[in-house]
């Protein structure tokens, strides 16, 4: 081969590329029937979600918190460190206890609850709540165990009227009367009023527990505005009336349940003062009783002013001991109650000298987490998480009651030790008195005390009635809810251009998929980054089925932009082998089907055109197809020949149409490849090169068998063909693996049935001024064929225009 046009294995790369940012615009472009029809089907989608999809609607509550207690809480020492007047967990804590089954049953009880009518459209159903288009009675009813079924009605006449249920499997449907009592589901029902006749009706009856979960699972309660006492309470629900009914019902049961709850704990404190009045009654009778008869007997009237003295001092020391000993006896009462009481606790002590109010606020956090678990409870099982972190926090403020009840209990006693070293000095300077005198003082003393603290109770009793008599809720509604027809979801703009980007993304997303998926070879620049074996030239796809008999369509259609195609491979061959006066050309490829026989049958036609001595050698014995583009029956061939069965001159035939000899494969021998080593082939060549200027033999697939190797290595020039979306990316690797293994510099590429396919084309250009590959001049022909230079067909949207 001439050293001009060929260059060593040793010193070929492979080509320098760079990203060309027009061919990736021109992918998305190609493709931009497929975004169109993503989007397309993301409306449709969206359409169908707004029109099936039941409307969302909110509505809103606000009330006023009474902050005082909360504020002397948070101000007391050892007060918990997560406790803030009205903070989020407070605020939590409200909407746990608004959501209790007592408030939310309550509230349930004030609304119309026991039966549901709906309208059944096209594509949902619409509960009608608060109207009713016909009038259904319940005559008798198992408040629990009835069917929940919903009951389709259909009217017949002005008289009677057909009713099926949706438990009936069959959905059968009876006649009815209007008026006639009907016993069905465990309860009997009538249907007293008409139902109308535009529109499919149905209802069906509910129990009390069975628009629980509506209810409170709509609710939502939150601190309206940041660090204030306002509480801002949402429902959303379906039925926008239906969702501010009850949520005006939820906020009133709940305000009346705060006051419910302040009276039974100021009731609790009135009987708990009363116990403690009973007792020092007794107590000061006693102590009276006791004195009088000390009087009497000794006949003492008044201490001398000195004894007043010491005995006022004693009295008032032993008065401190008395209180901190009711004190004492109320600490250990709630102490009691706090480690025996597994249930919520309702107590409020209001007594003097201790920390009640924190304990107070202890305990009502306490009672807050104990409903919370009730709650839960209806949702899961003991054992469930949620649960157990309850039950931690139960524990957790449970040990903070305990804790602070032992810090009172320790300062008491400390106290108490204090005064009775106290007492223990006053009686020591009372002993100098005569005892009769010492003695009278003691007595008037404890009487003295007995007396105040009953005084005392008594007064606070009769404050903690007053206090009851006049008690309010500590929840006051600001606004009330009104119903809103406005729906929070789905709101269709959001959904149509959320669905829109989705289309849109989906589209584009397709395209780069169907790009990553895609194993097969389309373009040069995906080729010369693959291989470093150069390629002489790329015969375009032609736009018809090839049909028997038109195989050689570069002679039928000279004018074609297809034949140029050939014609510009038939160049760049003539600077191949440039020192041979006949050329042997060996075609071959990975796999069939790529083209094989098409390219040497176009290729011999080129070269018939301007009157070069032709051979075509079908030389795949095998599976040869060559014989059909020329009519041939095959009989005998290459292999009759080979086996020496026939001569030169019998297998060669004449194409007088094209111009162009050929050699058929013959009938498919047990031993093809051995045929091919033999060295009658080398014979055959030698013999054919005294005849013919081009000897063009058709191939095996290297990729499948081996029987094309001999042939390769004695061509002049071999031809590998990789043709357009039919060929896998290891394709290219073959023609550099055949050169290192061959030792061979005479392979180049031709791309086959190039169909410019945007999708799939590289989005790399290739610098020929930087690469060394060994490259040939020719064109790919993008879009010359709408310049109207070629007589090719023409697009069916391009029928106005004359063809010439």
């Amino acid at each position: 081969m001439d050293n001009t046009t060929t260059i060593t294995t040793e010193n070929k790369k492979l080509a320098s590329q760079t990203i060309n940012y027009w061919k990736i615009a021109l992918i998305f472009l190609s493709r931009w029937y497929w975004v169109a029809g993503t989007v397309l089907i993301s409306f449709i989608l969206a359409w169908l979600y707004v029109r099936s999809i039941t409307p969302i609607y909110i509505t809103s509550a606000s009330l006023k918190l009474d902050g005082d207690q909360q504020q002397q809480m948070a101000s007391l020492p050892g007060s918990p460190v997560n406790y803030r007047p009205f903070n989020q967990n407070q605020i939590q804590t409200e909407g746990i206890i608004m959501r209790s089954e007592d408030v939310i049953l309550n509230a349930l009880k004030n609304l119309d609850y026991k039966i549901s009518y709906y309208l059944e459209g096209r594509v949902r159903v619409t509960e009608l709540y608060p109207k009713q288009p016909f009038q259904v009675d319940i005559l008798t009813q198992d408040s629990v165990n009835f069917s929940r079924a919903t009951y389709s009605v259909k009217p017949i006449d002005n008289k009677s009227f057909e009713l099926s249920s949706s438990d009936d499997n069959n959905k059968s449907s009876k006649k009815y009367s209007y008026g006639q009592a009907i016993n069905v589901g465990n309860m009997v029902f009538t249907v007293k009023s008409e139902i109308p006749s535009a529109g499919n009706y149905s209802f069906k009856f509910n129990g009390l527990r069975d628009l629980y979960g509506r209810a409170a699972g709509g609710l939502n309660v939150f601190e309206q505005e940041k660090n204030t006492n306002i509480m801002g309470v949402t429902h959303t629900d379906s039925n926008p009336v239906f969702s501010a009914n009850v949520l005006n019902e939820i906020i009133k049961q709940y305000v009346k349940n705060d006051a419910t709850l302040k009276k039974r704990s100021a009731k609790q404190t009135i009987d708990y003062l009363d116990s403690q009045i009973a007792f020092l009654d007794a107590q000061v009778n006693k102590s009276g009783n006791k004195l009088s008869s000390f009087q009497s007997n000794n006949k003492l009237i008044d201490p001398n002013s000195d004894r007043q003295i010491g005995s006022s001092k004693l009295g008032n020391l032993q008065n401190q001991i008395a209180e901190l000993q009711l004190q004492e006896l109320g600490i250990q009462q709630l102490e009691t109650q706090v480690k025996n009481n597994k249930d919520r606790i309702q107590l409020n002590l209001n007594l003097e000298g201790t920390n009640s109010t924190l304990l107070t606020g202890l305990i009502t956090q306490l009672n807050g987490l104990i409903i919370n678990r009730e709650n839960k409870l209806q949702n899961f099982n003991a054992d469930a998480q949620p649960i157990q972190d309850i039950n931690r926090q139960i524990n957790e403020v449970k040990q903070a009651i305990v804790t602070n009840i032992r810090l009172l209990h320790e300062r008491n006693q400390k106290t108490i030790s204090y005064i009775n070293g106290q007492i223990g000095q006053a009686n020591q300077a009372l002993s100098n008195i005569p005892a009769k005198q010492n003695d009278f003082a003691k007595l008037q003393s404890n009487f003295d005390i007995n007396q105040r603290m009953f005084s005392m109770l008594f007064e606070r009793k009769l404050s903690a009635q007053i206090s009851s008599a006049a008690v309010i809720s500590g929840a006051t509604i600001i606004s009330v809810a009104q119903p809103s027809f406005y729906p929070i979801s789905p709101v269709p703009k959001k959904i149509y251009s959320s669905y829109l980007f989705m289309g849109l993304f989906s589209g584009l997303g397709l395209i780069l998929l169907v790009r990553i998926l895609n194993p097969y070879l389309y373009d040069i620049e995906t080729i010369e980054g693959l291989t470093t074996t150069p390629i002489i030239g790329v015969i375009l796809k032609y736009p018809k089925k090839v049909q028997p008999g038109e195989s050689v369509l570069s002679i039928e259609r000279p004018k074609s932009i297809f034949a140029e195609s050939v014609r510009s491979v038939r160049t760049n061959l003539s600077f191949m082998a440039s020192d041979k006066d006949t050329k042997v050309i060996a075609i071959t490829s990975e796999v069939s089907g790529e083209g094989k026989s098409f390219v040497s049958l176009n290729l011999a036609g080129t070269l018939s055109i301007i009157e070069k001595k032709v051979i075509i050698i079908a030389a795949d014995l095998r599976k040869s197809k060559l014989h059909h583009a020329f009519g041939s029956d095959n009989r005998i061939g290459l292999s009759s020949y080979l086996s020496k069965q026939a001569g030169l001159s019998d297998i060669i035939f004449t194409d007088e149409r094209h111009n162009i000899d050929y050699i058929t494969s013959g009938p498919v021998p047990p031993n093809p490849s051995e045929l091919l080593h033999h060295k009658a082939m080398e014979t055959l060549l030698e013999k054919l090169r005294e005849t013919y200027e081009y000897i063009i033999i058709d191939t095996a697939p290297v990729g499948l068998v081996s029987d094309s190797i001999p042939l390769i290595r004695k061509a002049d020039v071999n031809l590998f063909i990789i043709r357009s979306g039919v060929s896998k990316f290891r394709a290219a690797t073959i023609p550099d693996r055949l050169s290192k293994e061959y030792g061979l510099n005479n392979i180049a590429i031709i791309l086959n049935s190039f169909g410019d396919e945007k999708l799939h084309a590289n989005i790399y250009t290739t610098n020929y001024a930087h690469s060394n590959t060994g490259t040939y001049y020719y064109s790919n022909y993008t879009g010359y064929g709408k310049s109207g230079y070629y007589d090719d067909e023409k697009s069916w949207w391009e029928f106005w225009k004359k063809r010439g």
